[in-house]
């Protein structure tokens, strides 16, 4: 005759939360903390000056403004040859292409688009000496697209996208 052990377990209590994600659903009852109106500082890898950071946003900024102007068909892409690398200038035309195909327009003619883009807002991050990565945010009327672009600084002082990626 052997010896069986039965083991019984105690029954372990059921969250209120299980399934389902855990969110205080409490009311605030102090005000939000204030979020600065850029990363700053603490997103780069090598320091930067604020002076730079800030006319480097704004150039960022016209630099996607014309882009997305660009595979809009608002403007031609040779306006922005000097300012990207080849392979990122050859992107930019077969977007335009395919969206003044899709739409039944010539790229490039100053079409008018109906919902004009505008950049609203610019992150950047500093990865090295010369080199910053960017997320751009446009908006298309009520709805928002984002970009991410590299940008290298070259041996005249100019920037020169070597990556732009739309999302």
């Amino acid at each position: 005759m052997g010896d069986t052990v039965a083991l019984r377990r105690r029954p372990a209590p059921v969250a209120s939360v299980q399934g389902t994600l855990a969110l205080d659903l409490q009311p605030r009852r102090e005000p939000p903390s204030q979020r600065p109106d850029r990363l700053g500082a603490g997103a780069d890898v090598v320091g930067v000056d604020d002076r730079v950071r800030a006319q480097l946003e704004t150039w960022s900024c016209r630099f996607a403004q014309a882009a997305v102007e660009i595979v809009g068909g608002d403007r031609p892409a040779s306006q922005l040859v000097r300012w990207t690398a080849p392979d990122v200038y050859d992107d930019l035309n077969r977007r335009a292409q395919l969206v003044a195909r899709a739409g039944g327009h010539q790229p490039g003619q100053a079409r008018v688009q109906p919902v004009r883009p505008k950049v609203v807002g610019v992150r950047t991050c500093f990865v090295a000496a010369g080199v910053v990565e960017a997320g751009l945010h446009v908006r298309y009327g009520q709805r928002s697209r984002a970009l991410a672009a590299r940008f290298e600084r070259q041996s005249d002082d100019r920037w020169l996208c070597t990556a732009l990626e739309f999302a």
